[in-house]
């Protein structure tokens, strides 16, 4: 099946409008993962396979934050506004 839609602009990007047809026979609705396949041809989008807490990342919060000190984290350099600043 083949479905004509136009590309428009959203902010600085580009958006698709799935609508209709578009969205019923993949069962897309708002919320759905999908992945997109990209080449020169086109793009071809389908429901992503599996759970978005199946991703694992190299290093957990803790691995990352180990050792950090006030010192290391610059918290020292932290601004101080002016309440002339903040509109007091």
């Amino acid at each position: 099946m083949r479905v004509e839609a136009e590309i428009k602009k959203w902010g600085n990007s580009l958006a698709l409008r799935v609508t209709g047809i578009m969205a019923e026979v993949p069962r897309l609705k708002a919320g759905t993962r999908v992945t997109v396949d990209v080449s020169s041809e086109g793009l071809v989008v389908k429901p992503a396979a599996g759970k978005l807490g199946s991703l694992r990342f190299p290093y957990s919060e803790s691995d990352l934050l180990a050792g950090i000190t006030p010192d290391k984290a610059h918290a020292d350099e932290l601004a101080d506004p002016k309440e002339s600043e903040i509109g007091l």
